[in-house]
Order: structure tokens, then C-alpha cells, then sequence
């Protein structure tokens, strides 16, 4: 198995991803709007397709973090999810996803989620597998990875505090 140092490095660019939905009846609540559990659905789908384009390997999410609902989307508007790499670890990688909505009567767009999604790549036996680096273009992309290893920080935090209780 290569190494971490042996994989070539990768932009956000290389693996990012834009999907569109439109909301259906059967998406939709008993209020004309969206399920949050299709749009979560929606979000898993989104970031593990950007997660096997950067690792080209078989991934599984570990973690759905910082979901926020901004703003309601209703029945009939087109859905557009955006997903790229924030961060990469030595086999863990997190997805940043946006989730705009669009009503095709006016033309108006509103964001309407954001989400945080950690994925680990793994190798034909299913163990964790070293994904290749992240190499950091933009200001954009400095600032959401600075901000992502935060978030990594906060949830290895957490995960060892849950550890002791148990």
C-alpha cells in the first residue's frame, strides 16, 4: 500500500461535486416542505461522491456534523448541492457541503444548509486506507481548511471526552 507521501496531492477542484434535486411531493412534509432526512440523504450522497473522487477508493462516512437548516425549501424548488474536500487527514478526509434552493418562478436563490461530513477511505480488506494530500490553491480553500481542522479538533476533543465516561 502506498504511502500518504506517495500519493499525489489533489485540489478541492479535482473532486468536487454540484448535484441537482427537485423537490416532489414525496420529498415533502405535510407543510410543502422538505424532509431534512432527504436533504441529509442528499448531503451523504454528495460529499461520499467527492470523498471516492479524492481517495479513488471505497469510503464510508464516519460523521455528519454541523448540519444547520437556514432557510426552508419547498415543494417545486430546484436543489443544488455543491461539495469539495476542506481537509484531508491520513486516511479520514471532511466534506464541506452547501445546499442552495431555487424557485423557478422567480429566480430567487437562498442558502438554505450547510453541512460537515467526515469520510475514511478504505483499502479491498476494509480497513482505513492513507488518501492523498490536500493541496491548498485559493484563499477559499485555506480559509475552509484552517476552519475544518478546527472542527477536527473539536470533534477528536469530544470523541475522547465520550471515551472516558464510557
Amino acid at each position: 500500500m502506498a504511502s500518504k507521501k506517495e500519493l499525489a496531492p489533489k485540489s478541492p477542484r479535482d473532486s468536487e461535486v454540484t448535484m441537482t434535486e427537485l423537490v416532489l411531493p414525496q420529498h415533502t412534509n405535510a407543510i410543502g416542505s422538505i424532509f431534512g432526512g432527504t436533504v441529509m440523504s442528499w448531503i451523504d450522497i454528495a460529499a461520499a461522491t467527492v470523498a471516492m473522487r479524492h481517495a479513488r477508493k471505497p469510503v464510508v462516512t464516519a460523521s455528519i456534523d454541523a448540519l444547520h437548516f437556514v432557510a426552508p425549501i419547498r415543494l417545486g424548488h430546484v436543489v443544488l448541492i455543491k461539495a469539495s474536500v476542506n481537509y484531508v487527514g491520513r486516511t479520514s478526509m471532511e466534506i464541506g457541503v452547501r445546499v442552495d434552493a431555487e424557485n423557478p418562478q422567480t429566480g430567487e436563490l437562498r442558502h438554505s444548509v450547510t453541512a460537515y461530513c467526515t469520510f475514511v477511505a478504505l483499502d479491498d480488506l476494509g480497513k482505513p486506507s492513507s488518501v492523498p494530500p490536500l493541496t491548498l490553491e485559493t484563499p477559499s480553500d485555506k480559509r475552509r481548511n484552517s476552519a475544518a481542522q478546527k472542527r477536527r479538533a473539536s470533534r477528536v476533543a469530544l470523541a475522547e471526552e465520550i471515551k472516558k465516561e464510557n
